[in-house]
């Protein structure tokens, strides 16, 4: 069903609520008569993370509801410091249920592990279809660590400006061409008192999954084996995150789910080659 009440390209900012009552920001594509479709982005990123996959989805006919995870962007940053992934599945199953019909749920990295897990922990489907991107049960520890030391590594003390932010991504992604126009940078960094600009979450976040251990892992394998519905993995080619013996392990766990390995992308796939990421999720969802 093609959407009519509120084009594709204004969202509306939606704010819903955490299990534990913490405020979460999304911004929502389409109309809400449609079917949903729930984008989780991956650690230390914000819900402008996803380029123009959302207004796409919602020009196929869906809503899409893009979502700031806990700690990140404009959602609320935990008293508690709890960045668990516990604290993120329960966080996905309350959005869930606020959305008021069983979304497909496309979650990058940290929110694709949240939805394995949201959906582990509950007794029916809590989804009507799920995407994986670049997420796994068995991470590359190597490729994860990398990811953790760039996130901290201008934490605390933030950058004079854009254009030095753009420079340590380029750094941190050579294989992505450096944007000219830093407009979309300046969505998923926040600019402090001191004028100097730091990323949109809280450093509580990436100084908890320093600890993170492997115990996560075999609730997540448990949860892929009871997958049921629908299922995407979309691979970005030249991830350091997901393998290609990784890819092949969680194949053999959801023996019905459907596998896309992006070309050009890395881990972050919908940033580094956005119209293709875009173009396997929309054909996926066009055939439930």
């Amino acid at each position: 069903m093609q959407s009519s009440q509120r084009p594709a390209l204004e969202p509306l900012r939606l704010e819903l609520s955490s299990a534990d009552g913490l405020a979460l920001t999304a911004d929502a594509w389409g109309s809400r008569d449609d079917r949903p479709v729930l984008l989780q982005h991956g650690g230390g990123q914000t819900r402008h993370s996803w380029g123009r996959t959302a207004a796409a989805l919602a020009a196929a006919g869906w809503y899409a509801v893009s979502l700031d995870l806990r700690g990140h962007g404009d959602s609320g940053w935990d008293p508690e410091q709890d960045y668990s992934l516990d604290a993120y599945a329960r966080d996905t199953a309350a959005v869930v249920e606020q959305l008021g019909a069983p979304p497909v749920v496309v979650g990058a990295s940290l929110g694709g592990l949240a939805a394995m897990r949201a959906q582990g922990d509950a007794t029916a489907d809590l989804f009507a279809a799920l995407v994986l991107v670049d997420v796994t049960p068995t991470l590359n520890r190597e490729g994860a660590e990398n990811i953790i030391r760039f996130m901290a590594a201008n934490m605390e003390e933030g950058f004079a400006d854009l254009d030095a932010a753009a420079d340590s991504i380029a750094e941190f992604l050579p294989h992505r061409k450096r944007p000219s126009n830093l407009e979309g940078l300046s969505k998923n960094l926040r600019r402090g008192e001191d004028g100097r600009y730091r990323w949109h979450w809280d450093p509580g976040f990436v100084r908890s999954r320093r600890r993170v251990t492997g115990a996560e892992r075999e609730p997540l394998v448990d949860a892929c084996r009871r997958l049921r519905m629908p299922t995407l993995l979309v691979r970005g080619r030249m991830s350091d995150i997901v393998t290609p013996e990784t890819a092949r392990e969680f194949l053999d766990l959801v023996p019905h789910a459907r596998f896309v390995d992006v070309t050009g992308a890395g881990h972050m796939v919908a940033g580094d080659s956005n119209d293709a990421f875009t173009d396997a999720v929309v054909a996926f969802l066009r055939e439930l």
